[in-house]
């Protein structure tokens, strides 16, 4: 991992089997996530794979072009289906935005 970055913070082990579950199902997708610089970027594809390498957990989504894209497992914000439902939220984005109360 570069020394630039963060280090990695691992996702709620419930929120982690929700991901593999998208895999299992190879559920195309349109994700949200932010960038190492903390800039927001969309991905459309279609979910692969949980992946882990360095030390922290990636996605793996595959566009129609079948470029290979993986997103850090604490970079995502949000997943939704292709008819923009909502599949997958970060949980400290849940919280901030009222999903999910404590």
């Amino acid at each position: 991992m570069p020394h630039n970055e963060p280090g990695y913070v691992p996702i709620d082990c419930d929120q982690h089997s929700v991901l593999e579950l998208l895999a299992m199902r190879r559920t195309p997708v349109e994700l949200r996530a932010s960038d190492p610089k903390g800039d927001h970027l969309v991905l459309r594809g279609v979910v692969s794979d949980v992946r882990t390498r360095d030390g922290a957990e990636y996605l793996e989504v595959r566009d129609a072009a079948a470029n290979r894209h993986q997103v850090r497992l604490d970079r995502l914000l949000e997943i939704f289906d292709q008819k923009q439902n909502l599949l997958w939220c970060q949980k400290h984005v849940a919280t901030q935005i009222g999903l999910i109360t404590n």
